[in-house]
């Protein structure tokens, strides 16, 4: 059956491998402007984006035909080739190998545009481990507690340790 209205808004964080901060300032407009480029050649819109060093948050109402693993895949895939073809990375440019993909109501868009917007400010006052714990304890109710216990211990390893470039 074919679906004629939807509302299907996800709102997606992608990290870099290891929480590595690559994405550099002066690249991110052009790293944004190429995920909302995919974003539009696969039917769907891009309503706000926002790359930081080590992290990318964006929202897109997506075609019913595309689930969010494949759309999440295909951003993932091309961006990377992007990044390392166009060497907008001083290092070989990887996303971890999962993301996050949180629904999100119409009633809702608005106040997530206004949140990934202000991604620049917000992480002046909660870096991106509070930003993602407090996220998991938010949409807990709908993963699996198993599933935010490992999440939470795999940030808590992450924070003690060093990553060296």
């Amino acid at each position: 059956m074919k679906i004629e209205y939807n509302n299907l808004y996800t709102h997606f964080v992608f990290t870099t491998l290891n929480r590595k901060p690559i994405i550099l300032e002066q690249f991110r407009n052009r790293i944004e402007k190429y995920i909302t480029g995919i974003v539009n050649k696969k039917g769907c819109k891009l309503y706000s984006i926002y790359a930081n060093p080590e992290h990318v948050h964006f929202l897109v109402s997506r075609d019913p035909q595309l689930d969010e693993v494949s759309l999440a895949t295909i951003i993932a895939n091309s961006s990377e080739k992007f990044i390392n073809d166009n060497k907008l990375s001083v290092y070989f440019f990887q996303w971890q190998q999962y993301c996050s993909a949180f629904s999100v109501s119409k009633y809702s868009v608005h106040y997530v545009c206004e949140y990934i917007e202000n991604q620049r400010e917000h992480h002046k006052t909660e870096n991106y481990e509070e930003e993602y714990g407090r996220f998991l304890k938010f949409y807990q109710q709908t993963i699996h507690p198993k599933d935010v216990e490992n999440e939470v211990n795999e940030i808590k390893m992450r924070e003690s340790a060093s990553f060296g470039y």
